[in-house]
């Protein structure tokens, strides 16, 4: 599977290489012309608007392939930490212009997308979302919205953290991984942890990372958790060894799952499972130690209700450790699988 990448953009002539950058993508995925230059208008405005509009400070665009069953796409973060936007809405209208140019920017990149999001308010700049899919959205719609940012440590290609989500008929489960360190050793450790999710994912959840750490010995090892939501009961069950985070977010609710002490592949005393409630419409956030872990949604006003992306997308900005690979993935339970009446205690 192609790897996201991120694309730093401080002047305009990092519009072109974000043009191009998209370009190349969009052809590995299989895009046809249209497509393609539909992706490539997009980076092109969003990689625009941040010079424009982020008072010299600049940002960045993350690019991220997608593979979704019968769907590929391509999903584009346009992350800043300008002034922000106080009347979103206005800004989306053709000809509204704070930069004295034409004003067709938002406008346009929400025209060519097959999804759009932003999130934005005074001071606390702007996230912007375009997701394009190369022929049709899925034709069935996941359970659960994801969204996902995962990239390397500055000056890496490789990623020592990886995640993978897999549906089922009756749940669906996640691996979040960080291979201890950075760089190939640890891609290489957590590359293996992924395979092993793939190959094993219908085992439960206990004997499948105990099989996980016993095949990343002879590796640097990593910190490890598994996530399982099951739709009739309301329940996720999740179980980690190592230093990952996982919490569930519901209204004021911030509940943290528990991850116990050890590396797999190293030493892991304690392996056990355990289930929260998850409701219809709370979210759940995974994220490795690169990012810091004291943050929280109340400081984004508004947030919590946005696309998925758009929440991975401003806590990776925000919070992210400039020495570390960093992995956040956001999931929300779709308000058609809401389970109605009592729900097991945890």
């Amino acid at each position: 599977m192609m790897l996201p990448r991120r694309q730093r953009v401080d002047d305009a002539s990092q519009a072109g290489e974000a043009r191009r950058a998209v370009d190349a993508l969009c052809r590995a995925l299989g895009f046809g012309a249209l497509r393609t230059a539909q992706a490539a208008l997009v980076a092109t405005e969003l990689a625009t608007n941040l010079v424009k509009h982020s008072l010299g400070a600049g940002g960045e665009l993350v690019f991220t392939p997608l593979l979704q069953a019968d769907a590929t796409g391509l999903e584009i973060l346009s992350l800043d930490r300008g002034p922000g936007i106080a009347n979103v809405a206005l800004c989306l209208r053709d000809g509204h212009s704070s930069a004295g140019t034409a004003g067709t920017g938002l406008g346009a990149i929400r025209r060519q997308s097959s999804t759009f999001d932003i999130f934005s308010a005074p001071g606390q700049g702007t996230a912007v979302l375009s997701r394009l899919w190369r022929d049709a959205p899925p034709a069935v719609p996941p359970a659960l919205a994801l969204g996902a940012v995962c990239l390397p440590v500055q000056g890496e290609t490789e990623n020592g953290d990886a995640w993978a989500v897999r549906y089922g008929p009756l749940s669906t489960r996640f691996l979040l991984v960080d291979g201890l360190g950075h760089g190939p050793d640890a891609a290489a450790a957590s590359a293996l942890a992924v395979a092993l999710f793939e190959q094993n994912a219908q085992r439960p959840l206990e004997p499948l990372l105990q099989l996980i750490h016993a095949g990343l010995r002879g590796t640097r090892g990593a910190a490890v958790a598994l996530a399982e939501w099951v739709a009739a009961t309301g329940l996720v069950h999740f179980v980690g060894v190592g230093n990952l985070s996982g919490r569930l977010l519901d209204g004021g609710r911030n509940r943290h799952m528990l991850s116990h002490n050890g590396t797999a592949g190293v030493e892991a005393r304690k392996i056990q499972v355990y289930p929260y409630p998850w409701p219809a419409g709370g979210l759940m956030v995974l994220h490795s130690d690169g990012l810091a872990a004291h943050w929280s949604l109340a400081a984004y006003p508004g947030l919590a209700d946005r696309d998925p992306a758009l929440i991975a997308g401003m806590l990776y900005r925000d919070h992210q450790r400039p020495r570390d690979d960093s992995t956040v993935v956001v999931a929300r339970v779709a308000a058609s699988n809401a389970v109605h009446g009592p729900q097991a205690a945890p």
